[in-house]
């Protein structure tokens, strides 16, 4: 648990496959709660974890991605933030274990989902120019889709697939009741 400043703060991860909106989302999110008058901060888990190489038996860097996580949650409750929002991945129970550990708060899991041909567009746009990087993602996506259906690491899904970006926030809020 972090400093004693953290009662009633709380934590959301916005889970789901590569190319679902999890940062997108997140960042729509975050500016919700700013215009709501929210004291918040807003991570993109991938970038807490981005170092090469990864060590071996970490494949995704999840220990480096937690250490740098518990301090800078610290940091951010400390300085008054009552709502922590995080865009990332995770497969297995014990990894949101250790996640809501790092954070030291209660932690909501939300799954982003939609349909695959959807999720195939959007990395498309993403990865346009970068094909090798175009295909692991459209290979992983399909892919991580499954784990994490079978994980059932989430506490609710909301459907991104037809959905704005905007609406999508909306729900997610009123999900993890935040409103």
């Amino acid at each position: 648990m972090h400093a004693d400043g953290t009662q009633g703060a709380q934590a959301l991860l916005i889970n789901g496959t590569v190319g679902v909106g999890k940062t997108t989302v997140a960042e729509a999110v975050g500016d919700l709660l700013a215009d709501a008058g929210l004291p918040h901060a807003v991570l993109d888990l991938d970038w807490l974890r981005r170092s090469w190489p990864a060590p071996s038996g970490d494949r995704f860097n999840f220990e480096m991605l937690l250490r740098n996580l518990q301090s800078i949650a610290g940091n951010y409750l400390e300085a008054g933030a009552t709502r922590l929002v995080l865009a990332g991945v995770v497969e297995h129970r014990n990894e949101r274990k250790w996640l809501a550990d790092a954070v030291g708060v209660g932690l909501t899991v939300c799954r982003l989902r939609a349909e695959l041909p959807v999720v195939h567009q959007r990395l498309t746009h993403r990865h346009d120019g970068e094909p090798e990087a175009l295909q692991w993602h459209l290979d992983r996506s399909a892919q991580l889709d499954g784990i994490l259906g079978r994980a059932a690491v989430d506490d609710f899904t909301i459907d991104t697939t037809s959905r704005s970006v905007l609406d999508t926030a909306v729900s997610v809020i009123r999900a993890a009741n935040w409103q």
